[in-house]
């Protein structure tokens, strides 16, 4: 057995009004919690180090970089890493980068026991729109504030295993995972912020949103045969609801480990990754039953394109 003690460390709330160092401190307070429970790794939330500040329209650059960090760790950050190094613990969180070019992205970084960190990805689907939509409930301006991810799904040797990253709406799309899979992965950590509410659809229920959030992790977990971490930032920042659903899923598919509340949580399991391993040689061995001279479109079309409509119509 190759056992790696996950805690999901699931976030309430974070108000616009919150400093980083008061957000750094609950993260604190949640790994000295795992620290006691003997986990070999913490997860934290996508934007663990803010609100879900894409809900706002910003015009100024300063306000806008206000919200992203040049380096990490950083002057805020640091106790946290600190903290991680000190307990052998391997941290994975997701904050807003800005780069010394300037660039922009939604980014998640992995470290070791050691607290270097040794993994970095960008979200590569971005949800959302560029300005403001007055049909939609709440905005959604990632598409205005992130450029989409250029690294790729790459996955690093970290825990005695094979571990992954991607973020929120990048959890929605089979090629996350299968671009993973087909590198061996055994653990996919991921961080979210979803609005309780459907932007496009006002009146869809918040059960049904958290239906789609687990069959796609589910899905995911199960048609790779890896083990899935979903960690939520939950709760109502500054008036907008966030669902949460921080869950652990085995590489059979099943939640093993779910969050019961929408605050601050800890959701802890020990992931053996040599569960992995019966799917990858049987259904999902790749090697023997791919077939990848069928799979062209996946690569050279992005929208969908009908075939056209017969002259004369269908028979009915």
């Amino acid at each position: 057995m190759r056992l790696v003690k996950v805690a999901a460390a699931q976030m309430g709330p974070i108000q616009k009004a919150d400093d980083r160092q008061t957000v750094v401190a609950r993260m604190v307070e949640l790994l000295r919690k795992a620290a006691e429970a003997g986990c070999d790794l913490v997860v934290y939330p996508e934007l663990a180090l803010t609100t879900f500040f894409p809900r706002w329209y910003m015009t100024s650059e300063d306000e806008v970089d206000a919200w992203f960090e040049t380096e990490m760790p950083n002057e805020a950050t640091r106790p946290l890493f600190e903290l991680a190094a000190a307990s052998r613990i391997a941290i994975s969180f997701g904050y807003a980068e800005r780069t010394p070019e300037g660039r922009h992205f939604n980014t998640a970084i992995m470290t070791d026991r050691a607290g270097r960190i040794i993994g970095r990805y960008r979200k590569i689907h971005l949800p959302g729109h560029r300005e403001v939509d007055p049909a939609r409930p709440h905005q959604h301006l990632e598409k205005r504030y992130f450029e989409p991810g250029d690294l790729g799904f790459p996955v690093w040797r970290n825990l005695d295993g094979i571990l992954g990253m991607c973020i929120c709406n990048d959890r929605r799309w089979p090629e996350t995972y299968r671009v993973m899979g087909l590198q061996g992965v055994e653990m996919i950590v991921l961080g979210y912020n979803t609005p309780a509410t459907n932007s496009h659809a006002a009146d869809e229920p918040p059960a049904r949103r958290l239906f789609h959030h687990r069959l796609v992790i589910q899905a995911g977990a199960y048609q790779n045969s890896t083990w899935v971490v979903a960690v939520a930032k939950a709760g109502t920042e500054d008036g907008h609801p966030l669902f949460g659903g921080t869950a652990i899923v085995h590489p059979n598919g099943e939640i093993v480990a779910e969050a019961q509340t929408l605050e601050d949580e800890l959701v802890v399991h020990a992931c053996d990754l040599d569960a992995t391993r019966f799917g990858k040689a049987t259904i999902f061995d790749f090697a023997a039953h791919r077939r990848i001279e069928h799979y062209g479109l996946i690569t050279s079309r992005t929208g969908a394109i009908p075939p056209e409509q017969a002259a004369h119509g269908t028979k009915e």
